[in-house]
């Protein structure tokens, strides 16, 4: 005879869940530390072997950084919360998001980092990649700016269209009356 624990699928136990989460934050911290320690420094030589201890191309990779690395993730999350707004959705969005503003997420680590890895990272930027700081924080305040004024554009297009069909419904109404029927002409009348 089966009993209705046996017919019943294994399910995880409160105590299997936490066993797991507690994992998940132990890798979690250790992937994070490892992270700290390794990134800042990483980043800086990639960006000043791009850079070359040019102030020039310092300014214009920042900003192209800044700029694409800032305005793809705003657009990603735009278009994913228009037309998808399922839990699994977005939170899938925001770690697209997440990846596509690392190059911005690295720079600003080293910019606000605390540690040694983070100094030598702001080091490393002095001298081999001069300005792109600065650039990449005025390419990203431009992306923020550039999403602005576009969603500002779409929403008052839409407003405008919205009022422009009140506005022609409202015309329809009141010039809805009847004309009234044409008198017939004068030569039909003289006829009988």
């Amino acid at each position: 005879m089966t009993t209705a624990r046996d017919s019943q699928p294994d399910r995880p136990t409160w105590k299997h869940r936490l066993l797991i989460a507690v994992t998940l934050l132990i890798v979690l911290l250790l992937v994070g530390v490892v992270a700290s320690a390794t990134v800042p420094r990483w980043w800086a030589h990639r960006v000043g072997d791009q850079v070359n201890e040019s102030i020039t191309s310092g300014v214009l990779i920042g900003l192209f950084y800044g700029f694409v690395f800032t305005l793809l993730p705003i657009a990603l999350l735009a278009v994913v919360l228009r037309w998808r707004r399922t839990w699994t959705t977005v939170g899938i969005a925001f770690l697209a998001a997440l990846v596509l503003a690392l190059p911005n997420l690295m720079t600003l680590g080293i910019v606000l980092g605390r540690g040694n890895a983070a100094h030598a990272g702001q080091r490393t930027l002095d001298v081999q990649a001069p300005a792109f700081r600065g650039a990449t924080l005025a390419g990203a305040l431009l992306a923020i700016a550039f999403a602005a004024v576009l969603a500002h554009l779409i929403v008052s297009r839409r407003r405008a269209r919205v009022t422009a069909r009140h506005a022609h419904d409202e015309l329809a109404a009141s010039t809805s009356y009847r004309t009234p029927p044409q008198q017939e002409s004068s030569s039909n009348t003289g006829e009988s």
